[in-house]
């Protein structure tokens, strides 16, 4: 994680549900335009732009002007910095799990 540089911080960029909702809704897709991606919140394009801008900045996002149309599409590749995060406390709260249980099987006993 890059802690001097938030606006590339990829765990900033998907702290927001908005944002998280469009990067689903690219997820599903190849490209989709500003137009299409602003009809699925109530908040105008400048708003849902300035979302897309974030996600960009954390490079979760390509954009491409195709006439006055800008068209975006998910780059997942820094979702894997989440997926290693994550799967790291998933080690740590298994390994508590297990002591936890063999903690409660010995007070069983």
């Amino acid at each position: 994680m890059r802690e001097n540089d938030t606006s590339r911080d990829v765990f900033n960029a998907i702290a927001d549900p908005t944002r998280r909702q469009l990067i689903y809704l690219l997820a599903d897709t190849e490209e989709v335009p500003l137009h299409e991606l602003t009809s699925h919140f109530e908040m105008g394009r400048t708003a849902v732009s300035k979302h897309l801008t974030i996600l960009k900045e954390a490079d979760l996002v390509y954009d491409r002007k195709v006439g006055r149309e800008t068209r975006y599409r998910l780059n997942p590749s820094p979702l894997k910095e989440v997926q290693d995060w994550v799967a790291f406390y998933s080690k740590y709260w298994s390994a508590n799990m297990m002591r936890l249980s063999d903690l409660l099987e010995e007070e069983e006993e």
